[in-house]
């Protein structure tokens, strides 16, 4: 049975996804400028229902009635301000069709009159009231469940909607302004007035919509974040629209408009949608990335925090780190620990990474890292590779673990069967979107983000399920993390390292670093955390590659000189050469920093990642002897 909207709006944990535009979604679909978009109500009913229908089904939480022009003034501007009624009730009962038999809440949608009130224009405050009237009293006949008023720029005509509407209803109420790139109304309200309203009238939720993208929405929710006990609503436009071919087109893609949910959350947004430009995919993969950090995002630490506490869940004692596998007691030891990632096979042949691995284990390096479908690939699982190299060869694998294909049950289960099958060294990972790879229709499940995951295999460290159901055995997990010291959002990626520790990380790898200094900047802000570092290398193999990987691959930052020193190399060999040096002149300067060091094998080629390391590794004669 569903809830009502105001109990979904109190479950403090829950993340409420609005949907998109209508307007520019209707002009997307051929519908031109010249045609009232409200009319469509009574005039194109199986349109304007089927987009509501699109974003149910592409996780919306909440539908917005096709209504937002729908006042007195703008209709008679169309010729039609006697279809007002029709026009409302028709939108109204539209949504709620679309939404019949789901779990979806129908919003009434009021923009403003259109024309200033006084004292800045000539429409009296009682004729504003009556619009205003009009059309609250057939929402409140047509029962939706919360109203919104958005697109204001006049503060006061927003309060007296509101004020208006507590007179007739107590049905949840939400206000938006519309902000310009300075955080301010064209009228000049500011967040700060919007709060002091928020407060005066008490309404449901508060917050921004329209005029301005992602980004520049993000100031304006900045600097009302610090109002803690407000709900904060967000719905931006998909940036500015661009003239193509005489059409004024959105070019935000899904995957950026998505990447600001986690901003937003991190500044107490509960309430997340789009406006003009926002489309069903966006709000799509606005879904799956709420979804997939939501949860681990739920005891948030502050970043200005300088104290990083592990969470300890209650059950058996976890078996010490420097017992949980070799590499562990290495790094526990002081030794500068080493390991080279090979990535699995496209095919179930597994010889040449076993051949690999030997040679690897006979010349002293620790561990064989193994992604898991990386740029969302499929490959061979990681978790059979890391089997058979462990009782084939003997040599201990860091086994990735992404949280991109799995629910909860599959994850528990498969680190079940990793712990039983001798796998301790695990490196916990989100993982890419399945749009980065060959299967871009493929579904992401991501029930938890990282976070969530070190969460997960820390409580069954401590011998407990995620339900808090005893296991009898605890496993021993070394648990490991990725992190990003050239993070394009660097507060953010550094927020999100101390959570993961908080959560119970015991080490790090980061992505491969170029830029020196600004890896020891990065060192310096998290020292405070007290967790083994291990730098990711990658020896470049010619200038082509070096331009890939600086363009293509995310949050890679490769330095102008470095750049500059391939170029110069036009012989294949000895382009792979020069980007051993640089590799090797990287971990020469920063080995006094770090605890180890993964180096990337470029195509497969682990000789390459032997040259990178010789001379910095510091063997296990005992450990060496590799099984036949």
């Amino acid at each position: 049975m569903k809830s009502s909207f105001d109990e979904m709006l109190h479950q403090s944990d829950r993340i409420i996804v609005f949907d998109g535009a209508m307007g520019t979604y209707l002009y997307q679909k051929g519908v031109f400028i010249n045609v009232c978009y409200e009319q469509l109500n009574l005039t194109g009913h199986e349109m304007v229902k089927e987009i509501h229908a699109e974003y149910i089904k592409a996780g919306a939480d909440v539908i917005t009635t096709n209504t937002f022009g729908a006042n007195r003034f703008k209709l008679q501007q169309a010729g039609i301000d006697n279809q007002l009624r029709d026009i409302i009730v028709s939108g109204v009962r539209i949504a709620k069709q679309a939404a019949e038999d789901s779990m979806v809440f129908v919003a009434g949608d009021i923009g403003p009159i259109g024309k200033f009130i006084e004292p800045l224009g000539q429409v009296s405050r009682a004729d504003a009231e009556s619009m205003f009237r009009e059309q609250i009293e057939l929402f409140v006949q047509e029962q939706v469940d919360v109203i919104v008023f958005e697109t204001f720029s006049d503060i006061q005509e927003l309060e007296l909607a509101i004020r208006c509407a507590q007179g007739l209803t107590d049905i949840p109420i939400i206000a938006h302004l519309s902000i310009n790139e300075d955080g301010t109304t064209a009228l000049g309200a500011t967040p700060d007035q919007l709060a002091d309203l928020a407060y005066r009238t008490k309404i449901a939720a508060v917050g921004f919509n329209c005029s301005v993208g992602p980004h520049l929405i993000l100031n304006g929710v900045e600097k009302l974040a610090k109002y803690t006990d407000l709900i904060i609503s967000v719905q931006p436009n998909a940036g500015m629209p661009k003239m193509i071919e005489n059409r004024n087109m959105y070019l935000t893609t899904p995957e950026y408009f998505a990447s600001y949910a986690k901003r937003y959350m991190l500044n107490h947004v509960r309430i997340v949608g789009g406006c003009c430009g926002i489309h069903p995919e966006h709000i799509k993969t606005l879904k799956n990335t709420i979804k997939s950090v939501a949860r681990g995002f739920v005891e948030r630490l502050e970043p200005k925090s300088h104290v990083v506490v592990v969470e300890e869940p209650v059950g058996h004692t976890p078996v010490p780190v420097k017992e949980r596998s070799h590499l562990a007691k290495r790094i526990l030891d002081g030794y500068f620990v080493s390991s080279v990632e090979i990535t699995p096979p496209k095919g179930c042949n597994p010889q040449k990474v076993i051949d690999a691995a030997r040679y690897l284990k006979a010349s002293g390096v620790d561990a064989v890292n193994i992604p898991d479908g990386p740029r969302a690939s499929a490959r061979m699982s990681p978790q059979m590779l890391a089997v058979i190299l462990e009782r084939e060869v003997g040599m201990e694998t860091i086994m990735h673990y992404c949280c991109r294909d799995r629910n909860v049950i599959g994850m528990q289960s498969d680190l079940l069967g990793a712990a039983s099958a001798g796998l301790n060294n695990i490196l916990a990972i989100t993982g890419d979107p399945p749009k980065l790879g060959h299967y871009p229709n493929a579904t992401a499940v991501f029930d938890v983000d990282a976070i969530g995951l070190v969460r997960i295999i820390n409580r069954l460290n401590h011998g407990l399920d995620l339900a808090g159901n005893d296991i009898e055995t605890p496993t021993k997990f070394l648990v490991g993390v990725g992190v990003n010291p050239v993070a394009t959002n660097y507060a953010l990626e550094i927020d999100r390292l101390h959570q993961k520790v908080h959560a119970g990380a015991e080490f790090a790898i980061t992505q491969p670093v170029f830029d020196i200094e600004k890896l020891f900047s990065f060192l310096d802000d998290i020292k405070d955390i007290k967790i083994p570092i291990l730098i990711g290398i990658w020896p470049l193999a010619s200038y082509r590659n070096a331009e890939f990987l600086n363009s293509e691959i995310p949050e890679v930052s490769i330095p102008k000189n470095i750049m500059e020193r391939m170029s110069k190399v036009s012989d294949k060999e000895e382009a792979k050469l020069e980007g051993v040096a640089i590799a090797r002149e990287t971990l020469q300067q920063v080995k006094h920093r770090v605890n180890g060091v993964q180096v990337s094998a470029p195509f497969g080629r682990v000789d390459i990642a032997l040259k990178v390391v010789e001379g910095f590794i510091d063997p296990d004669p005992e450990y060496q002897r590799v099984t036949k």
